[in-house]
C-alpha cells in the first residue's frame, strides 16, 4: 500500500496545473491554521485528521474545488459567506473560476478545528 505522501503526490499530479495550484493554496491554508492536523488521504481525497479524527477533506472536480465536510456549525457560523455557493449535505463547492479566499478557508478550518476540540474534551 502506498504511503499517504504518495497518494497525495499522486493525487496532484493527475490535475491540471491551475487547478493543482488552487488546490494547493487551500492544502497550505489549511496546514497554516491547523498545524497540528496530519495529513491523510480517504475516499479518494486529501484531507487531514486532528486529534486522531477527520478535521477536512479537499478535492478538485471538473469544474469545481470542494471541501468537507460541511457540519451544521459552519453553516451557522458563516451562513451570508457561504450563500454564494453551491453547498449539498456535507459539502461546499467553489467554482474553478472563483476559489474559495484564503479567510473563509480559514475560518472554515478554525470552526472544524473548534467542532474538534470540543468534542474532545472531558
Amino acid at each position: 500500500m502506498k504511503s499517504v505522501g504518495e497518494q497525495v503526490r499522486k493525487y496532484f499530479a493527475a490535475l491540471p496545473p491551475d487547478v493543482r495550484r488552487k488546490l494547493k493554496s487551500i492544502r497550505s491554508q489549511i496546514r497554516s491554521v491547523a498545524p497540528d492536523a496530519v495529513e491523510h488521504f480517504s475516499y479518494g481525497i486529501p484531507g487531514f485528521r486532528l486529534d486522531g479524527k477527520p478535521l477536512i477533506w479537499y478535492a478538485a472536480f471538473k469544474s469545481h474545488l470542494s471541501m468537507y465536510p460541511l457540519t451544521a456549525g459552519i453553516r451557522r457560523g458563516l451562513g451570508a459567506e457561504l450563500d454564494r455557493y453551491e453547498t449539498a449535505k456535507g459539502t461546499i463547492r467553489f467554482p474553478l473560476t472563483k476559489p474559495p479566499s484564503k479567510a473563509l478557508v480559514t475560518r472554515m478550518v478554525k470552526s472544524r478545528v473548534a467542532e474538534i476540540r470540543k468534542k474532545t474534551k472531558p
